[in-house]
């Protein structure tokens, strides 16, 4: 008989940092198709497959193990305010590095390759630099240029390559995953986990539906309208669901390989969004857990956010500087260098010194949370369940009776 994925999971032992790093470094490749006019200029993926390319692949693998993970952290975290502090530690530190870095150092670099002065940039009545940052801090990019640039990039006009962060988008998305997650804790409905597993299995559901185009999604809820919001949401609940119910998930090696083949089919012939990703993401789970060999990935420090949200800015900026014309390989190398330089020293100098911060709490707010935990604590008696709940508190509960 396999292990469930309960008994499987080593949180010390597994390769998901590996997985990390890998998708994030995928989504570099696929973005050199619309801002490097590489792969005919289309992202990578797009040749084979109608539904999603490389780097949404390798984002919905991020959001699985995202929901996975998150889900598990709500369950053992002491409170809502935790929660939140150390999620807000994990994306805001390094996307306000990264805003800083392009708006005041590449952004200003490549106006001056552009127009050969710096007359029109550190003035800009619209979009300026130092708006750049106030308009995006909050995750929302509200502002995605920078004094009115990219005339001269070659491949911007066709392929939307005027954004000075592309991909950053989906951060907000995941933010709001967590909010989603945070809530349904505080809620109890993570203790009762087949409440907590009914609502990642409507989102599951409301997205096949949403791709299958049955039905009018906004008559439930306008945001419906906005296709990303199931897109995105749709494996963060599956990653949810693995959380929730490891106990009753087998890690079956023979699983693993008829879902990695699975996807590959419906990737390249249709169904991925409907049900592929999701073999896919299973598939995810069992190379972490079984090449455990990969466990010490981090060990250099945890790169795959910082990769992420730096790639696509030094796209941008070597597009300026007309970096592609050296040709794919020098391209690729010369980008994935720099940009490991610049995850690397964002995780030693401001992400990895941010989360030290994680268990700090300020006196007032001390004050408030020891005056609302005798009150925390009688809704969690009135909604655990001991005998069905793996939460602290339904320990606690357990060792009291």
């Amino acid at each position: 008989m396999p292990k469930t994925l309960q008994e499987a999971f080593d949180p010390r032992a597994n390769s998901i940092g590996f997985l990390r790093w890998l998708m994030a470094f995928a989504v570099i490749f696929s973005h050199a198709g619309p801002l490097a006019g590489f792969y005919g200029g289309r992202d990578l993926g797009t040749q084979i497959s109608s539904e999603q390319s490389i780097g949404g692949v390798a984002v919905a693998g991020f959001f699985f193990l995202s929901g996975f993970l998150i889900t598990k952290s709500r369950m053992g975290s002491s409170t809502i305010f935790r929660y939140f502090w150390r999620r807000a530690l994990r994306i805001f530190p390094a996307w306000w590095l990264a805003l800083l870095l392009t708006g005041f150092v590449l952004a200003p670099l490549a106006w001056r390759q552009e127009a050969g002065t710096w007359d029109g940039f550190w003035n800009a009545t619209d979009e300026s630099p130092w708006t750049y940052f106030f308009h995006n801090m909050w995750l929302t990019l509200v502002q995605k240029n920078i004094a009115g640039m990219g005339s001269t990039i070659p491949f911007g006009a066709d392929h939307g390559g005027y954004d000075w962060n592309g991909s950053a988008w989906t951060l907000l998305y995941e933010f709001r995953a967590y909010i989603i997650v945070g809530l349904l804790g505080l809620f109890g409905m993570l203790w009762h986990r087949w409440i907590g597993g009914a609502v990642a299995g409507i989102i599951i559901l409301l997205a096949c539906m949403q791709w299958a185009y049955v039905g009018n999604l906004t008559m439930i809820n306008g945001l419906f309208g906005n296709i990303f919001y199931l897109l995105l949401l749709a494996p963060f609940a599956f990653g949810m669901l693995f959380a929730l119910f490891g106990d009753k998930i087998p890690i079956d090696d023979r699983l693993a390989i008829a879902a990695v083949l699975f996807a590959g089919v419906t990737y390249a012939f249709g169904g991925w969004l409907f049900i592929g990703q999701y073999a896919f993401c299973y598939f995810l789970m069992w190379f972490a857990i079984r090449v455990t060999a990969l466990q010490g990935w981090e060990r250099p420090g945890d790169m795959s956010y910082g990769i992420y949200i730096f790639a696509w800015p030094i796209m941008q900026f070597a597009a300026y500087f007309g970096l592609q014309d050296a040709g794919w390989l020098v391209y690729h190398v010369v980008i994935v260098v720099v940009v490991h330089i610049l995850a690397f020293a964002s995780w030693h100098l401001i992400e990895k010194p941010a989360l030290s911060l994680k268990n700090w709490t300020p006196r007032w707010l001390a004050w408030l949370l020891a005056r609302w935990k005798p009150v925390e604590d009688r809704i969690r008696d009135r909604i655990v369940v001991p005998g069905f709940s793996s939460t602290r508190r339904a320990r606690e509960l357990e060792a009291a009776a």
